[in-house]
């Protein structure tokens, strides 16, 4: 492939412009939004594919379903958005036997019951390899879709919980060692990633401009967000919330730790926020930086110097 995969994105996109009316947000953001009767449409595919997303030496089939449906749920979580049914597309192997799809779909209900989330359907086909491709729809009401591109100068950013358990939960998969709790809590944010569903309405309730979930690593993600925006942003490199037991690499590109990159419009809008996600949700919102004008982002590190940041990260076709 000689394109990135945001190259990809918005050679596809130019090729798609021009969609109904009835489009509100089309392709390039964490899910489209279609006008939809008195409310919004909000709608997410993700796909996994093994070899690529997944080892099944290293993952139960019920770790792999929960986590395939909670990459989609993340996507609506960053909207803002309720989530209502899903739809799965299932390619299996030759040897996979019946009771491992059983186990797949039991991670899958799981995953549905947390969230009161429908599965009402999909397709089976064969295939060499595995191949799990997940649509969530999703509700939310009219206007209040929070997207990428609604940052300002002046708006505080913030990301919830912590970053870079995933990367070092994957090391410990790796490995084939679990050398006591920390690692089983790593090895579990790998496996079972948390979609911040309830935190992604708390957000948009308290204001939040612009927002998206960290699926392929915080510093790749800070750069999409603010290019969507058309603005710069600046981050304290001393402030971003690290898992314990990972590294700030892990945090900054690991990827897959699925919690949510947001701007608010004030410092008083964010301790709002921040006081009811951890009264409701026990989870931390952390501000990292601000908005800035311009079209550079910046990252500030422990030696008090500001430099371009590096967009690490996972991409596709790297």
């Amino acid at each position: 492939m000689d394109l990135s995969e945001d190259e990809l994105i918005e050679a596809i996109r130019r090729v798609l412009s021009g969609t109904g009316p009835e489009v509100i947000v089309g392709p390039g953001d964490d899910a489209a939004v279609l006008a939809r009767g008195s409310g919004e449409l909000v709608l997410t595919a993700d796909a996994l594919i093994e070899g690529v997303h997944f080892d099944r030496r290293m993952m139960s089939a019920r770790d792999l379903g929960y986590k395939a449906l909670m990459v989609n749920l993340s996507d609506v979580a960053a909207m803002g958005a309720s989530p209502r049914a899903a739809l799965v597309t299932l390619a299996l192997s030759p040897d996979i036997e019946a009771s491992w799809v059983m186990e797949l779909f039991g991670g899958m209900r799981k995953a549905c019951d947390e969230h009161a989330l429908w599965l009402v359907g999909g397709d089976l086909s064969r295939a060499e390899l595995i191949a799990i491709s997940v649509t969530v729809t999703g509700e939310v009401s009219p206007g209040r879709a929070v997207l990428r591109s609604g940052a300002r100068p002046g708006d505080v950013l913030a990301v919830t919980g912590a970053l870079g358990a995933s990367a070092s939960g994957l090391r410990v998969a790796r490995s084939g060692r679990v050398r006591g709790e920390a690692d089983r809590a790593l090895l579990l944010a790998h496996l079972r990633p948390t979609a911040r569903v309830g935190e992604g309405t708390v957000l948009a309730r308290h204001g939040a401009t612009a927002m998206m979930d960290v699926s392929d690593g915080l510093g790749k993600d800070l750069i999409r967000l603010a290019s969507a925006s058309a603005v710069g942003a600046s981050i304290r490199l001393r402030d971003v919330p690290v898992a314990e037991g990972a590294t700030r690499d892990d945090a900054m590109g690991g990827g897959e730790d699925y919690e949510l990159l947001v701007t608010l419009p004030s410092e008083d809008a964010f301790v709002a926020a921040a006081a009811e996600l951890a009264g409701s949700y026990g989870t931390p919102l952390t501000a990292i930086g601000s908005i800035v004008k311009g079209e550079v982002v910046t990252a500030v590190g422990d030696d008090g110097v500001e430099r371009p940041l590096v967009a690490s990260g996972w991409d596709h076709f790297a």
